[in-house]
Formats: structure tokens, C-alpha cells, sequence
């Protein structure tokens, strides 16, 4: 890190809330070799009903998008839709929004600002107009919406805690910090790879928490499911490293662009059209810039 200021890392809500644009390209990059699962690729072009045929029965579905792709948030709508249609949606788990938040009180006719309202829905975080769809589709159709994220108020806490060290095995909590140092164009300092790998980690178990919660509740053929960032839908890394061993989950990548080589620890691929180039660091270098006059870190 030479020449680079030491910046304070922010731990206000919306610095978590939304990662940085650069994890958006770089947190389902990783694959951990020889630990993978292997996965299913269904053409882009496919549509949702058929698609949905390629999952297997599993109370929990874990779905990880690309959160600029703005043809994910689409198919999750899509998606949504259709498993409600068949009266196999449990419950939408977010990790757009907060644990204990819930739209579960609201009528299917709830307004848009009801829900918001209910959610807590944090704009300057996650923009409604781009999951605002996905999150009515589930209200529309009578089927609870629950945040499933860590909330403000724990991330400081959740920075300290040295028994998330121990939640994931050597190789993962390796992966983790990668990521994490990836995700930030290698601008953090060391001694922020830690407490930011841990925040991951408990953002992880308390979408597992929510989720098997839910599952818990729900009718025999009905699934819970969680949209998320598909690092946090890993199963090496993520979410199902948390979740009791003996509930079933499928995990569901999306993922923009054409398919890498290798196995990867998703049960199912869908795959839709790369994105333009884009610099997801240029906004990072930018904040990580010395103050003017300031003399750089040694």
C-alpha cells in the first residue's frame, strides 16, 4: 500500500448496506479448487417456466445476482411471479433490507410507500426503482417480504468480534478476505481486511437465520427464497455455510456474461448478456485519494 493514504473506513449503514461498485464484478470471481459443486448452465434465452424446472425441490433457494444487472432483478421478478402463481412461494427474503423488517401485515393491495414504509427501505442504498418490482411481485401476491440483512446497528459490534474468525474453514475465511480485499481494489489496509471479512461473515448468518426461520414456517412444497449478491449465495462462502445441516438448499447464480471454465459452487447457472466494460474502481481510487497537501502513508 505504499504511497496510498490510510483512509478511515466508514461503518455508516449505507457503506455496508451496498458494497462497492467493484464487488459487483469481482465478488463471484473466486472459486475454491477442489471444494466445488458442480453446476448447470441454462441458456439466457430460456424463460423462467422452463428454467424453474431445472431446480430441484429444496424448502430454500438461494438466488445471487450481479447488482447492476439489470436483467437480474427481471428474472427474479419473473421468477417470483411464477412461484407464486403455483402457490410455492413461502416467503421473499432481501438482503436489500434489515432483519425484523417484514411486509407481512400489509394487504396485497399495500401501496408502494406501505411497503417501503414496512421494510424500512433504504433509497441511498439499494434504489427502489431497480428492486421495487421484484419486492411487489411477493406483495401482489399475498406472500411475505422479509429483510434478512445485518442491521445498522450491529456492524461496529459484528467489526470486533473475533468468534466470526471461526465460523468458515481455514481455506474459506482465506477466500473471504480475498474478496474482500479484491472487491475494494486492494485500496484497504491491511488492518481493515479483518474486521470487513467479519462483517461479511455476520451478514451471512443472519440471512441464514432469517431464511431458516422462514423455512421453518412454511407449507410442505413451498420454498423460501433469498435475493442476494452471489457471493453471499456461495455455497463455499456464503450463506449455506450457515444454515442447519439438515435443511436442503439450492443455490442459483446469475451471472452476466459468457460461462468461465471450471466448476463452481452454485447448484444452477443463469447466464445473461455481459454488461459493457466498466471501471468498478475509478469511484474507489477517487475516495482513496490523499486530501490535498496531505503527505501520503509511508
Amino acid at each position: 500500500m505504499a504511497n496510498l493514504p490510510t483512509p478511515s473506513v466508514s461503518t455508516s449503514p449505507s457503506f455496508f448496506q451496498r458494497p462497492p461498485r467493484a464487488v459487483w464484478a469481482l465478488v463471484t470471481a473466486l472459486a475454491l479448487s477442489g471444494a466445488l459443486t458442480a453446476c448447470a448452465l441454462v441458456p439466457a434465452q430460456a424463460d423462467v417456466a422452463a428454467r424453474l424446472q431445472t431446480l430441484g425441490p429444496a424448502p430454500v433457494l438461494l438466488v445471487g445476482e450481479q447488482h447492476d444487472a439489470a436483467e437480474h432483478q427481471r428474472l427474479q421478478q419473473q421468477l417470483v411471479s411464477a412461484l407464486a402463481q403455483r402457490g410455492e412461494l413461502a416467503a421473499l427474503a432481501l438482503e436489500m433490507a434489515s432483519a425484523g423488517r417484514s411486509t407481512a401485515g400489509l394487504p396485497a393491495t399495500a401501496s408502494e410507500a406501505e411497503v417501503r414504509e414496512a421494510l424500512q427501505w433504504g433509497e441511498a442504498g439499494w434504489p427502489w426503482p431497480v428492486y421495487g418490482p421484484v419486492v411487489m411481485a411477493a406483495v401482489r401476491a399475498g406472500v411475505p417480504v422479509l429483510g434478512a440483512n445485518l442491521p445498522p446497528d450491529r456492524l461496529r459490534a459484528s467489526m470486533a468480534d473475533v468468534a466470526l474468525d471461526q465460523q468458515l474453514p481455514g481455506p474459506a475465511l482465506k477466500a473471504q478476505q480475498q474478496l474482500i480485499r479484491q472487491g475494494h481494489c486492494d485500496l484497504l489496509p491491511p488492518s481493515q481486511i479483518t474486521p470487513m471479512t467479519r462483517v461479511q461473515i455476520a451478514r451471512d448468518q443472519r440471512m441464514a437465520q432469517t431464511v431458516a426461520e422462514a423455512a421453518r414456517q412454511a407449507k410442505p412444497g413451498q420454498r423460501v427464497v433469498l435475493i442476494s449478491g452471489s457471493a453471499h449465495a456461495d455455497r463455499q462462502l456464503g450463506v449455506p455455510q450457515h444454515l442447519p445441516r439438515d435443511l436442503p438448499v439450492l443455490t442459483l447464480r446469475l451471472r452476466a456474461g459468457d460461462a468461465v471454465a471450471g466448476a463452481e459452487s452454485f447448484d444452477v447457472v443463469w447466464a445473461t448478456p455481459a454488461l459493457p466494460p466498466t471501471d468498478y474502481c475509478q469511484s474507489l481510487r477517487e475516495q482513496f485519494k490523499p486530501a490535498a497537501g496531505a503527505k501520503p502513508a509511508p
